[in-house]
């Protein structure tokens, strides 16, 4: 099903129904019309596109803000080294807190 919306997100009145849709609609509620049942329908796309969109906007911010070890690797393995006295590689599946990451340093 597609649905064309204006920029303020509203449906426009020339949305594309999905015609089994319609038809579930027309079957769960048959007193409704099939104009009825095609508003329900265009309502029902409407939610489903917007819980989609939240959902990519979602991943895309915990994408964002997931941390990484990208340029502190070599701090954290110098530190190591400080301390511990021996070489360790910091592998990327290393949490990114510094304090777990101490913590499992013998796994290194």
């Amino acid at each position: 099903m597609a649905t064309e919306t204006d920029t303020d997100g509203e449906v426009s009145a020339e949305t594309a129904v999905d015609d089994d849709l319609v038809e579930s609609v027309t079957n769960q509620v048959p007193d409704a019309s099939t104009e009825e049942a095609a508003a329900i329908a265009v309502a029902i796309g409407a939610h489903l596109a917007d819980r989609e969109r939240a959902a990519a906007a979602a991943a895309a911010a915990t994408a964002q803000s997931e941390e990484s070890w990208d340029g502190e690797e070599w701090a954290f393995s110098e530190r190591v080294s400080a301390t511990q006295q021996r070489h360790v590689r910091v592998p990327g599946e290393t949490p990114t807190d510094p304090w777990t990451a101490a913590g499992r340093t013998d796994r290194m």
